[in-house]
């Protein structure tokens, strides 16, 4: 699929913008676009070429930052009262690919209001001056690496979103491929075509592989796709005025020029770069770095929706120039559509994780892996990530029908390990008005939960028996006496007339990311 824009930017069939309102008068053409189609990009390293985590890497560990908060720019303001022309600004800006494959791509059935988004980062610094090079300490292109990913889920009714971030060492099944860490699929998908292929089809089929790559991982589809480069988040960070940040401790780091005190502070600009760069001296390594960025994320979101930027026009415009002008996107996304369906969007209902994994390891070329946690729990996971706010189930306005206790008989078993529970239970049981027709232990003294047992017609004797116990449950028994209720005690029993014990144990909880937390969240990090 080709990119159906004219050699303006503008879509095919539509009025372009004045050249007052173009955000990329006086540009040059950038990649992907009509214009610069085919021209080469700069030396960029191979997939098998070893990572040392020098300067030629260092721009690649804002990978996640930028995405989003480039992303969001478009999206949070494209919802404010002007956002139409906010939409045609970006979308005059912005650069498509053909990124979404036809197959490898879970579920892709078209017919989902819910959105999956993938966000991905360029080490691309094919926009910075000499002099922005040299301040930024961005070192040389690297080209194609994408070093940390996350996916964005935002259900039908734009109530929350989630942030899943993946670790660039998380080692996956890469389709066609094998086994390899993840940050390798952009690369193997992109130098996978024949000699001559132009950069734009290049860009397209890496795209595609890490596509097909975390669909197969998570059990998703993925909707739309978003990459951002370097020069973007730069602007963004200075745009906005700085990002409130809060540092548990004070940091230092020679490899990204960080230098900042501990406590809440605004960053922004050299050093809000070095803040999400920094690997060497945190504690974990890439998983602060990681919580580093979706923090600043974070930050960025809280500002764009502050009384300082939604109240300014020109702030907003800058925004999303300066977002749009660094996003490369996938065919289809509607920034303005997506920017309504996110209106309703809060800092307290957008949630940060990362993907659960195992621990660390090495694969048979002894590098550095991530062990992911299995098949099941990820897809588990995602699913439950997922899955559309339900509506609460109708209440129940009839209570079940009962009987006079002189009409109902009862058996009892003492299940609960406690001596006499049995026996002192059916005093109590006759002194309510209840027939014991015989006590004795049950078949197990390790019952937690308390039973109430009928056989078939027997409902209303055992909600009679039920309403004197409170919490205990109910369940058919097939081979029960007609006429006749059992209860098992378990040793949640507390008396007749009193509220069974909290269990000891509860269920275990959904499988959860690691290092949750929300966008409203201002507690110190690493």
């Amino acid at each position: 699929m080709t990119d159906e824009r004219s050699t303006n930017g503008t879509p095919n069939g539509s009025r372009p913008l004045p050249a007052r309102l173009d955000p990329r008068s006086g540009r040059p053409p950038r990649r992907g676009t009509t214009a610069g189609a085919g021209a080469p990009r700069a030396a960029a390293a191979r997939p098998d070429e070893p990572s040392d985590g020098g300067p030629r890497r260092r721009a690649g560990l804002l990978v996640a930052t930028r995405a989003v908060a480039a992303l969001l720019a478009v999206v949070v303001l494209g919802a404010s009262g002007w956002g139409w022309y906010l939409g045609q600004v970006a979308d005059a800006s912005v650069t498509r690919t053909d990124a979404i494959p036809t197959d490898g791509n879970a579920d892709a059935d078209g017919v989902r209001a819910a959105m999956n988004l993938l966000l991905v980062g360029s080490d691309s610094r094919g926009r910075l001056t000499e002099e922005q090079l040299a301040q930024l300490s961005a070192g040389e292109d690297s080209g194609v690496n994408t070093d940390t990913m996350i996916l964005v889920h935002v259900p039908a009714d734009g109530s929350k979103a989630s942030f899943v971030s993946f670790p660039r060492d998380s080692y996956v099944e890469i389709p066609g491929h094998g086994m390899d860490k993840l940050n390798a699929a952009y690369a193997l998908g992109y130098y996978g075509l024949p000699e001559g292929t132009d950069d734009a089809q290049r860009q397209a089929a890496g795209a595609q592989l890490l596509i097909q790559t975390i669909s197969g991982l998570t059990g998703l589809q993925i909707d739309h796709y978003a990459e951002v480069d370097l020069l973007g988040f730069f602007q963004l960070s200075s745009v906005v005025g700085g990002v409130d940040v809060n540092l548990c401790a004070p940091v230092r780091d020679s490899y990204s020029g960080v230098n900042l005190p501990a406590g809440p502070q605004t960053i922004t600009g050299e050093q809000a770069l070095a803040f999400v760069r920094q690997r060497h001296g945190l504690p974990r390594g890439d998983f602060d770095r990681i919580i580093r960025q979706q923090t600043f994320i974070a930050g960025m979101i809280r500002k764009m929706l502050s009384d300082n930027v939604l109240l300014d026009l020109g702030k907003q415009r800058q925004l999303v120039e300066a977002a749009a002008g660094s996003l490369t996107v996938d065919q289809s996304l509607d920034l303005f559509g997506l920017a309504g369906q996110m209106q309703a969007v809060t800092p307290g209902s957008i949630e940060f994780q990362t993907i659960p994994y195992v621990g660390d390891d090495e694969d048979e070329q002894g590098r550095y892996i991530l062990r992911l946690q299995d098949e099941d729990a990820l897809h588990a996971f995602f699913a439950d990530l997922s899955a559309e706010p339900q509506a609460p189930a109708p209440a129940v306005d009839t209570p079940p029908a009962t009987v006079d206790p002189a009409e109902v008989s009862v058996e009892v078993y003492n299940g609960s390990g406690t001596s006499g529970l049995a026996a002192e239970t059916k005093g109590e049981l006759e002194a309510a008005g209840f027939v014991v027709t015989s006590t004795g232990n049950a078949d197990s003294t390790g019952y937690t939960a308390t039973e109430i047992r009928y056989a078939a017609g027997d409902e209303p004797l055992a909600a009679t028996l039920a309403a004197s116990i409170p919490g205990a449950t109910t369940a058919p028994n097939e081979d029960g006496t007609s006429g006749v209720v059992q209860l098992v005690l378990g040793s949640d029993f507390q008396g007749l007339g009193q509220p069974l014990a909290a269990p000891a144990t509860t269920a275990a909880a959904p499988v959860e990311g690691e290092d949750a937390r929300t966008a409203a969240d201002t507690t110190c990090i690493n």
